[in-house]
């Protein structure tokens, strides 16, 4: 189907790829693997024929016996959507907010003179069907903002495969999405490999995502790849040592803490949390949706409590309204017995004692201004202490930065180095408690196995208490010493992060543990 032979890039004579050789056939998976800046997503590119400025690619890159780099632009947009389609990482940022998902799917078919725009639109509802995203639920009319994230990437999908193309490239159409969703989105690619007879190469950093999907696996690093082959034979006895410290990285598990809890810091009792969505007829009201619904639970002092679920489980509702942000309609939460007025002014110390890392560590900066100031912004809630500017140094000592580092940007680090000046942002006002919600899902699995480290190290340090929100059961096993399942606004199931995750009681809980891939055994 399509053969990249020796394929090198540079842009502005910097050298981006080297001598990339790999094929894909008809009806095949191939994974692209590796870390950010290996090389993955701008492989696909120069496939796309879609480099940047300045971009010089060599060698060959032939779909079926049609050369792609010798082509025009005007003769690549003939193939871009026709013949080779792509599933981008985010989907929130490739779909168009101001048009109906039925439009936009329909678009590809109008652009290329394939259908009327009657026509279009009614391709473009079996397509959106075929993804599972059925006429009695999602119209035409809907808008993207109006689903939720696996559904877009089901829009995204549609979009991809609304002419059927030869060859379908998806750059990690699964990174943010939780684990039942992720399972069902890679269902169904195989399900389009198999039925619709295209090739698929799935780009991914995620090992395990690969070994239960792709044939082969190809293993880049630094612009090459290093390692290729059949996909059980590579990660069950890697030849490379970096496809090894890959493998190692993605099963690893922080040194244990050798402190052991205390009393009960954080007390939730009965927390409830109900809103009514935007209705879309004039007469109608939707029922209320019970996001937070009588939850209870003790996070200890020097403890990390996993809360895991799907999205649209409650996870960031309830972590809000810990935080102060949202109001609760019932029950009550309490820091160290002094009660957090949800929603509502919060005393400075109170507020000190409780600080957050969210999982984008780069949309959680102003990217106006330097580190110094980014790390010291809370105590523009909490006040101002005179040792401001040794704290800061402080904080970037302790996770693993030059405390020189606080005079440059934050677009200067990469993205392990800025999920690190955000943990020093919370532990500048040495807080006891820190929600990290999905701290390291958009994270390589080197830096984020270097990130569970560090956590694991401060919290031994400075006795931090940790309510540790994740979608990845691997991550959440490997850090936490005790594990909440939550679904439809309740706590299903919660205990010993060993039992709950070895020896699940609950259906659900069940559910979510079958729907994780995993790496297979490797052999000695």
């Amino acid at each position: 189907m399509i053969e990249v032979e020796n394929l090198s890039l540079t842009i502005h004579s910097t050298p981006v790829l080297q001598g990339v050789s790999f094929q894909i056939a008809p009806g095949q998976i191939v994974g692209l693997a590796g870390e950010s800046g290996s090389g993955k997503s701008m492989t696909a590119l120069a496939m796309m024929g879609l480099l940047p400025p300045g971009a010089r690619a060599t060698g060959a890159i032939r779909l079926v016996d049609r050369e792609l780099l010798d082509l025009t632009e005007r003769q690549l947009c003939a193939i871009r959507g026709r013949q080779i389609g792509m599933i981008f990482q985010e989907p929130m940022t490739a779909l168009n907010p101001m048009q109906t998902i039925g439009a936009q799917v329909a678009e590809t078919l109008v652009i290329h003179d394939a259908a009327t725009r009657s026509e279009a639109l009614e391709k473009a509802r079996a397509r959106l069907d075929r993804v599972g995203l059925p006429a009695d639920r999602f119209p035409l009319t809907r808008y993207p903002h109006e689903l939720s994230g696996g559904q877009r990437q089901r829009v995204c999908i549609a979009m991809a495969i609304a002419l059927r193309p030869r060859l379908l490239i998806a750059d990690e159409p699964t990174t943010a999405l939780d684990v039942t969703t992720q399972a069902r989105i890679l269902d169904l690619l195989a399900g389009l490999v198999r039925e619709e007879g295209m090739a698929l190469m799935l780009i991914t950093h995620d090992l395990a995502v690969l070994s239960g999907l792709a044939e082969r696996v190809a293993v880049m690093q630094g612009g090459r790849i290093v390692e290729q082959g059949p996909t059980s034979a590579i990660l069950r006895r890697p030849g490379h040592p970096y496809t090894r410290a890959l493998i190692a990285a993605a099963t690893h598990h922080p040194a244990p803490g050798t402190r052991a809890p205390g009393a009960a810091l954080l007390e939730v009792r009965e927390a409830r949390r109900a809103y009514r969505p935007a209705g879309r007829g004039a007469f109608t009201r939707p029922a209320p949706v019970r996001a937070v619904d009588g939850v209870s639970f003790d996070l200890r002092r020097g403890e990390c409590l996993g809360l895991v679920g799907e999205s649209g489980s409650g996870k960031s509702t309830l972590a809000r309204a810990i935080l102060g942000l949202d109001p609760l309609q019932g029950g009550a939460i309490r820091l160290d017995g002094q009660r957090v007025a949800a929603g509502q002014p919060m005393p400075h110390d109170l507020r000190r004692r409780m600080q957050a890392v969210f999982q984008d560590p780069y949309g959680s900066f102003n990217p106006r201004h330097r580190v110094g100031r980014l790390i010291a912004e809370p105590f523009h809630l909490a006040g101002r202490p005179p040792d401001a500017d040794d704290r800061v140094a402080e904080a970037l000592r302790a996770v693993g930065l030059d405390p020189d580092d606080r005079n440059r940007f934050i677009h200067e680090f990469s993205g392990g180095q800025r999920q690190r000046i955000a943990i020093a942002r919370a532990l500048i006002t040495r807080p006891d408690l820190i929600v990290l919600d999905e701290p390291v899902s958009a994270l390589d699995v080197r830096v984020r196995a270097q990130i569970l480290d560090l956590l694991a190290d401060l919290r031994g340090r400075f006795g931090l208490s940790y309510l540790f929100i994740g979608h990845d059961l691997q991550v959440v096993r490997a850090i936490a010493d005790r594990v909440m399942v939550m679904h439809a606004g309740r706590i299903v199931e919660q205990g010993a992060a060993e039992q709950v995750l070895h020896a699940p009681r609950h259906p659900y809980t069940r559910e979510l543990l079958a729907a994780v891939p995993e790496l297979p055994a490797p052999i000695a």
